[in-house]
């Protein structure tokens, strides 16, 4: 067991994730997670069926959108689902108000979208840091409010692989027991014998980012996994990708992220995400047994 976790009980098909299990160079050991956790109806339940009838084990929760509530009811209900902090400092609600964060609230009062401008200023301007600090201590501390254990952290459009909000993540989340971060390092090589992958700019500008965090977090003694999927097909996660990453689940620790949700279209979707086809990617049954042989063999 990594130093720091609990002992939680396992999914309801067997999944092995990997902050149950010890650390040996050759075994396998897989989390899959739904992130936007309390985004929408169609997104908690979603998760709620994935988790028991398909190979979901975790889910990252948006503390400040308005399904919050409801999805802290369904995780007491599901003992076995891990659930984290899914940040949200871009594209979404704010914990604090516009007049305590004001360099980090766009024109139409939420977060901003002009990600690389918002960066620069996170990176040069003092008081843009401090406000983002703010921000992110504001939502840990509104997770821990729930009474849920932190099971992970990470963050919606993997904001923090900025290095500045990087630093602030890590130096925060300490305070509030973070055992574990999820960093987007994606093997492209892997992908490519799943599928042929063009791989779009958020990929290719995270790939660098996400190496170096991955070495600051083991630094700092988090559990990171080794390999993590689903950053060049985001929002297109679907049961042949899914059942084919699976199938080449490659020895250390992998995690597996999605979008779920029974549809789009609700407040907050994503433009083009393949919702419905995330959710059937994690309860297919051709992908329940790919993840079955995957860790039989591992």
């Amino acid at each position: 067991m990594l130093p720091g976790s609990a002992e939680r009980p396992e999914s309801s098909r067997g999944i092995r994730p990997f902050f149950m299990t010890p650390r040996l160079d050759q075994q396998r050991s897989l989390v899959v997670t739904a992130d936007d956790f309390g985004l929408s109806r169609e997104v908690n339940e979603a998760v709620e069926i994935s988790h028991r009838d398909g190979i979901l084990s975790a889910a990252s929760l948006m503390v400040a959108e308005p399904w919050a509530a409801d999805a802290v009811e369904r995780a007491r209900r599901l003992p076995g689902l891990r659930v984290g902090l899914h940040l949200t400092l871009v594209e979404g609600r704010a914990v604090l108000p516009r007049s305590e964060i004001p360099d980090l609230i766009g024109p139409d009062g939420r977060l901003r979208t002009d990600l690389a401008r918002y960066g620069a200023a996170i990176f040069f301007r003092p008081g843009v840091k401090r406000q983002m600090a703010a921000e992110i201590r504001a939502q840990f501390e509104a997770y821990r409010r729930t009474g849920l254990p932190l099971g992970h952290v990470d963050a919606h459009k993997h904001y923090h692989l900025h290095p500045t909000i990087a630093g602030l993540v890590l130096a925060i989340g300490r305070g509030f027991g973070t055992t574990t971060l999820r960093v987007p390092v994606e093997p492209a090589e892997m992908l490519a014998r799943v599928e042929p992958v063009a791989r779009g700019l958020e990929a290719r500008i995270a790939g660098p980012y996400a190496k170096l965090l991955r070495a600051r977090a083991r630094r700092a003694g988090l559990a990171v996994a080794d390999q993590v999927f689903g950053l060049a097909w985001s929002g297109a996660m679907t049961p042949a990708r899914v059942a084919g990453l699976l199938r080449l689940l490659p020895p250390g620790r992998t995690e597996i992220y999605t979008h779920p949700a029974l549809a789009g279209g609700f407040d907050g979707a994503a433009p083009g995400y393949r919702y419905a086809e995330e959710f059937a990617a994690l309860t297919d049954p051709a992908v329940r047994r790919a993840a079955a042989e995957a860790l039989a063999s591992g």
